[in-house]
């Protein structure tokens, strides 16, 4: 009995054994919860570093400081001028109208805007455009200066130099193209306008302006690269007539051309587009061979080139034929 009971004691410590183990392997597992638990406590103590990445997310979730208007103000001012002076030099100019040489269609005062851009992709002038230049030479003398001493004056030299004001100063003069290179001219007191042949309608002109009785030239042929304009008030208008008369010259090199103007912007009662007159679609080219327009000589290596060329040419057709 006793020895039973021994066994059975032995049974009972067998399975208290198992459940011990079973209790180990428990605890073992709870175990493994904790390491898992340590192991990720670990990683939390890995992300420590990582800490400033909250800090930054933080800090870029705070709002950022706006600077006072007074601070921006100046880098906006500065921003503005530049684009102003870069759209002056390369796109858009506004020029003032002293004279009254170019009325009815400008009147003095008006503020016209002048394309320039599409001269850096090799437009050149066209006839009917009304454009602004620089003075060939002599176009300008007699014209009274102006003042830049007062302060209006130093100011509007400022604003003038980035493109924000016309120049009160202006070298550059503004009249409407009649002709271009090798086209050839007939300005006959008590006549209309010719060129190559064609008789100009002209509705642009003044009132009362007669197109060449004040100023005839006979018949002129524009040499090539140059321009012949005229004003539309053709009686008060020093325009290629009266310099030919005077100097036997009164031809603009189209590398004087500043730009053509396209619009008049101010004051707002005179604006208006200044397109290309219907007429001038009626004027031909110029007859090839005119005077005034010699044909365009090739350079040497050109010419060497193309008389290289042909013989080729001609060499190669043969051989084709030959293997024909």
């Amino acid at each position: 009995m006793s020895v039973q009971r021994s066994a059975e004691s032995g049974e009972s410590g067998g399975a208290g054994e198992r459940e011990g183990a079973r209790d180990g392997r428990a605890q073992a597992g709870t175990g493994t919860t904790v390491t898992e638990g340590a192991d990720t406590g670990a990683g939390g103590a890995g992300k420590a570093p990582g800490a400033p990445d909250g800090e930054a997310e933080e800090k870029a979730e705070r709002p950022r400081k706006k600077r006072p208007f007074w601070q921006e103000l100046p880098i906006l001012l500065v921003i503005a001028l530049l684009l102003s002076l870069g759209i002056k030099t390369f796109f858009v100019q506004a020029f003032s109208i002293p004279s009254g040489s170019m009325e009815q269609t400008l009147a003095i005062g008006d503020r016209v805007l002048v394309d320039k851009f599409t001269p850096w992709f090799g437009a050149k002038p066209e006839r009917g455009e009304v454009v602004v230049f620089r003075d060939p030479g002599g176009w300008l003398e007699g014209t009274p200066a102006t003042s830049g001493g007062s302060v209006t004056g130093t100011v509007q030299k400022v604003l003038s130099t980035v493109g924000l004001m016309p120049s009160a100063d202006e070298k550059d003069l503004i009249k409407r193209v009649i002709a271009v290179g090798g086209d050839t001219v007939d300005c006959e007191a008590g006549a209309p306008l010719r060129v190559n042949g064609v008789a100009l309608e002209e509705p642009y002109l003044f009132p009362g302006s007669t197109p060449c009785d004040d100023d005839p030239v006979g018949t002129v042929t524009v040499p090539k690269g140059k321009l012949w304009v005229m004003g539309d008030h053709r009686n008060n208008s020093r325009d290629s007539r009266w310099h030919h008369n005077q100097t036997g010259d009164g031809f603009v090199p189209v590398d004087n051309v500043v730009g053509r103007a396209f619009v008049v912007a101010w004051p707002l009662s005179d604006w208006s587009t200044l397109p290309v007159p219907d007429t001038f679609d009626k004027v031909p080219a110029a007859a090839a061979g005119a005077a005034g327009a010699p044909a365009e000589e090739l350079p040497a290596p050109e010419a060497a080139a193309l008389a290289g060329i042909v013989p080729l040419a001609l060499w190669r057709r043969r051989s084709s034929r030959k293997e024909r």
